[in-house]
């Protein structure tokens, strides 16, 4: 892992929260030579990037204005919000939209019903029960 001392500013992807799906996401980036942060309040939650990671981490609250502007979301071209917590997430694709005018801000949402929050941000919203479901249903030789 690379320390932000010269980080190309363009042409960046934030993700915030390490957990399974950010680990996942950020390492498919990385491999695919995508400039990207990722952000995490545990820094043991950066184990589970692979070992040939080629991003940024930062240890830090991602509610914190001071914390996104250490990961440079004022030029970030996306964002990819993946915590555990519904609230977290809907409020930090708020202020990346809202405050920072980040053009792609994807989140996701464990409750459908959370999705209301986001109306009219031009927010991507993420629901891994949809996905799970359509994938059993196109097992199962359904239609999506």
């Amino acid at each position: 892992m690379k320390k932000l001392a010269g980080i190309n500013l363009k042409n960046k992807t934030l993700v915030i929260g390490c957990g399974q799906l950010g680990a996942t996401i950020a390492n498919k980036f990385s491999k695919e030579g995508k400039n990207l942060l990722i952000v995490d309040e545990s820094a043991t939650s950066f184990e589970q990037l692979s070992e040939d990671f080629s991003g940024y981490t930062i240890v830090g609250e991602c509610t914190d204005l001071d914390v996104l502007e250490k990961a440079y979301i004022k030029t970030c071209k996306e964002v990819v919000i993946v915590t555990g917590d519904d609230s977290i997430n809907v409020l930090v694709a708020t202020i990346a939209k809202k405050l920072y005018n980040v053009p792609n801000v994807y989140v996701r949402l464990s409750d459908p019903d959370n999705e209301i929050l986001l109306k009219g941000l031009g927010v991507k919203v993420i629901f891994p029960l949809e996905l799970s479901f359509d994938k059993f249903n196109l097992m199962r030789g359904g239609v999506k």
